[in-house]
């Protein structure tokens, strides 16, 4: 009886184990937080605002810190139209003779920004046509002393 005891409990304790992995305590507290960045933003023209979508901003030029992953640059500028710039981070695993890196492409950033084209013309009311002019009244009746202006003169009697 005690070798059937004994076999149960460590069949239950070889069953408990086997629910446990490595996984779960690196998704807890031993999994790295990406490295930080420091990214170089630039425009053309100088001096567009410039945001990340990870968050930090800044006026062209200058450098911003974001989290070792993909983000996008926006760039706006009174007069210019929008530009968003897709930028890669690459990191680069380690082995046993070479460290660990990680690279951006493209770096330094830079926007070219277009200028915003004229602003556009307020929409014309259409043309209503015109009405058309009533005719003028018939002629006056002969029996009038005065000649109309129209009728040519009549001819001399002798």
């Amino acid at each position: 009886m005690r070798r059937v005891i004994v076999s149960a409990v460590a069949g239950l304790g070889l069953a408990g184990c086997s629910s446990f992995s490595t996984d779960s305590l690196t998704s807890f507290s031993f999994k790295p937080t990406p490295p930080t960045v420091s990214v170089q933003i630039d425009s053309i023209p100088s001096g567009a605002d410039a945001k990340t979508s990870l968050g930090p901003g800044c006026r062209t030029p200058c450098s911003v810190s974001v989290p070792g992953e993909n983000f996008t640059v926006t760039y706006t500028l009174n007069r210019f139209q929008p530009l968003t710039v897709p930028v890669q981070v690459i990191n680069i695993p380690g082995d046993f003779s070479t460290p660990a890196s990680t690279s951006i492409d493209p770096n330094p950033v830079v926007g070219e920004l277009q200028p915003a084209g004229p602003p556009p013309r307020a929409a014309r009311k259409p043309m209503r046509p015109k009405k058309p002019k009533p005719k003028p009244a018939a002629a006056a009746p002969a029996s009038s002393p005065f000649p109309t202006p129209a009728a040519p003169a009549p001819a001399p009697t002798r």
